[in-house]
């Protein structure tokens, strides 16, 4: 075997371990093509929430009212912070990699909104990915940031509902994300291609904050 069928194999086994699959034997990888015929063939409830992420088909939580107000919050300041210098979408596919497909909380893609007219945004198209975490320690944002990484999207923002963070991963590597930083109210962040741009990490948290 190749390094890199050995690599993937490797990251493959690794995610399913940490979303809580065990295998007795070999498993099949969905390709993104074969994930496209199959929503074709109507194998899929209308209402199923799925992504392809290295190759297996994930059905994820349904996005709840906190997690969605959140991802809308978040779009909402990128929005108004960048203006016309970037295009901003909310649980949009990316074509991540052949066998990954997908739909992160926000994405901040390059302009012109014509380029995505004939096909989906790819690595090469994002400027900044965020994701939103209601889970605690932000467990379920891990297999996809090590995939994020892997594919080379520049910089990953995961927003932590429950310990009321931001986590700011850059320098993609093939293992995982180089540089970590972590912030929290009273600091704010900077996207690393629009270093004009400074929000305040308190503005995407307020949707973590106690009804009143």
């Amino acid at each position: 075997m190749s390094k890199a069928g050995m690599g993937g194999s490797r990251a493959m086994a690794d995610m399913a371990a940490e979303l809580g699959y065990e295998f007795a034997m070999p498993i099949r990888r969905i390709t993104v093509h074969d994930y496209h015929r199959m929503g074709d063939a109507g194998i899929f409830d209308h209402d199923e929430r799925l992504e392809l992420l290295d190759g297996l088909l994930i059905s994820t939580l349904p996005i709840g009212h906190r997690h969605g107000y959140a991802a809308r919050t978040v779009a909402n300041l990128l929005s108004y912070a960048l203006g016309d210098r970037a295009i901003i979408e909310t649980n949009a596919p990316l074509a991540l990699t052949p066998d990954s497909e997908p739909r992160p909380d926000v994405l901040v893609l390059r302009p012109p909104f014509a380029l995505y007219r004939e096909r989906l945004p790819r690595p090469a198209d994002v400027f900044l990915l965020i994701e939103v975490s209601d889970i605690s320690s932000g467990h379920a944002t891990t297999p996809k940031s090590r995939s994020y990484a892997e594919a080379g999207i520049e910089e990953l923002w995961v927003v932590d509902l429950v310990e009321e963070k931001l986590v700011v991963h850059r320098d993609p590597q093939a293992d995982g994300y180089g540089s970590r930083t972590v912030l929290r109210r009273g600091e704010r962040v900077v996207p690393a291609r629009f270093p004009d741009a400074s929000i305040a990490v308190a503005d995407f948290l307020e949707s973590a904050a106690p009804t009143r």
